[in-house]
This record gives structure tokens, sequence and C-alpha cells, in this order.
């Protein structure tokens, strides 16, 4: 079965490679946003700045604090039916709805409470035990993780190395 390049993204962290399957019917402005970032490099050696056990990784932030975006803009909500469920990829944002840029998170447990209050856009398929593996940060700071794993590389597509299974 071919896959087409643009619906996958992979990211490279020192634990593993996760592949990320890409919703572009449910969520088509932050898709389109996420590809171009990625085509341009963007999110490569940021940090996983914002670390919950059992909540969520978060990265896509180039000050590396939870502070910035891209220089694109911010993007409209698309919110959705997704359920916020273990590895479900969704956009991060302040607390208007209307904030989404660069920054995103990985559901690392359930928590439904989110749903319709953020824009989800992927799912992990390929390598989540990767992403359970990405250090914690302090809960007491809210997740601030000292000296943080990194995105070593993003890119689209899927590496020749990985099968993924047919559901």
């Amino acid at each position: 079965m071919t896959h087409h390049i643009d619906k996958y993204l992979t990211i490279k962290t020192k634990h593993g490679t996760t592949v990320i399957e890409l919703f572009p019917n449910k969520a088509p402005n932050h898709v389109k946003r996420i590809q171009e970032l990625v085509k341009n490099g963007f999110y490569n050696k940021f940090k996983f700045h914002r670390v919950i056990d059992g909540f969520m990784v978060q990265t896509g932030c180039p000050k590396g604090n939870g502070t910035g975006g891209s220089d694109m803009g911010d993007l409209k909500a698309e919110f959705n039916d997704i359920h916020h469920g273990r590895g479900i990829v969704s956009m991060a944002r302040s607390a208007n709805p209307h904030s989404a840029n660069s920054q995103f998170f990985i559901m690392l447990g359930d928590h439904g409470y989110l749903d319709r209050q953020y824009t989800a856009f992927g799912q992990v398929v390929h390598g989540m035990d990767f992403i359970d593996m990405i250090k914690k940060g302090n809960s007491h700071e809210n997740g601030t993780v000292k000296d943080p794993d990194i995105i070593e590389l993003m890119y689209l597509g899927i590496p020749d190395t990985i099968t993924l299974k047919e559901y």
C-alpha cells in the first residue's frame, strides 16, 4: 500500500522515530500550517518544553519556553470530533480559542475534557513508546522541563525502515 507523503510526518528524537498521521479532513488549515513549518525545518532542534506525565508532551515554541510561535500568525480554531485520547496530536493555544500557531502537544493519556476545546489534527501511528520516553517536567511548575529532550529532525513522510500496520 502506498502512503501519501504529505499525510504523515516523522519526528526523530534520541529515543527513536515516531510517525504521525495527519487529518486534513478534520483540521485542514492546521495541517497545512504544520506541513509548511515542517517543510521549512522550523521544528528541528526544538525543545519538548512542557511535559506532564500521564497528560501530554508539548513542543513547537521557537523560544523554547512556551511563549512563542512562528511568524505566520495565529489560526482560527478548527475544533472537531476527535477525542483527546492517548497518541492524539493537537494544537496548543492561549486562552483565546483562535491563538494556535506552531506549538502542539501529543497526548500521553485520555483527557476528554480537551475535546472541542483544542484543535486535534493527527495521531501517532508508530513509535508512541518513544514519545513516552521524553523527559518529564516538574509537576509543581506546570510541566516545565529542565534540560529537555529535543526534536532532532522533523519531516514529512515515513522513513523506508518503517512499515505501518494497516487497520
